[in-house]
């Protein structure tokens, strides 16, 4: 469940630009959104890849 809470932290922590674009048209707002978006991309990934990891050490 920490990875869950990493991720729900992360989303949490972009709250503020999403709604300064969104709401307010701010466009510095939107390139912060687009890095914060880059930013959950990776971490997506990275626990993609550690479930996969421990999928495959439980078959061995």
């Amino acid at each position: 469940m920490e990875r869950f809470n990493e991720l729900q932290a992360l989303v949490a922590s972009f709250e503020h630009d999403f709604e300064k674009f969104y709401v307010k048209g701010n466009k510095s707002a939107g390139t912060r959104v687009r890095k914060a978006m880059n930013e959950l991309k990776k971490k997506a990934q990275e626990i993609r890849m550690e479930v996969q990891n421990m999928k495959s050490a439980a078959k061995e």
